[in-house]
């Protein structure tokens, strides 16, 4: 017969807790950037205004991914509320461009993806 070894019990939070370096403001920032950018083309397109020597018009977008104006403009939104993209207007055209106070967290993960 087997003998089944007895674990001692540990009291939860006694054993060694993990030291948590980052405020949880910066977590929640880097968070928000990190599932903006979850989804395959907001990745791609941030990737597109990260390179881009100039602003992108949303109608570039809309080629490019073949998708409608619609569905452009609500992946740049998701890319703006996460602070990654600013939009400057031109006639009934939208520009974007990287945020230029981008925030360090995001500017380095963006410049780590090839």
């Amino acid at each position: 017969m087997e003998r089944i070894a007895v674990l001692p019990e540990r009291e939860r939070g006694v054993c060694c807790p993990p030291t948590i370096r980052l405020r949880p403001e910066k977590v929640a920032g880097t968070s928000e950037i990190l599932k903006a950018l979850a989804d395959p083309t907001r990745l791609q397109m941030a990737i597109a205004l990260r390179d881009a020597k100039e602003p992108l018009c949303i109608c570039d977008f809309t080629a490019t991914f073949d998708l409608s104006q619609p569905t452009v403009s609500h992946h740049m939104a998701k890319l703006k509320e996460a602070g990654l993209v600013e939009v400057t207007k031109r006639g009934i055209w939208s520009f974007y461009r990287l945020a230029p106070d981008l925030p360090a967290a995001g500017r380095r993960i963006l410049e780590a993806i090839s």
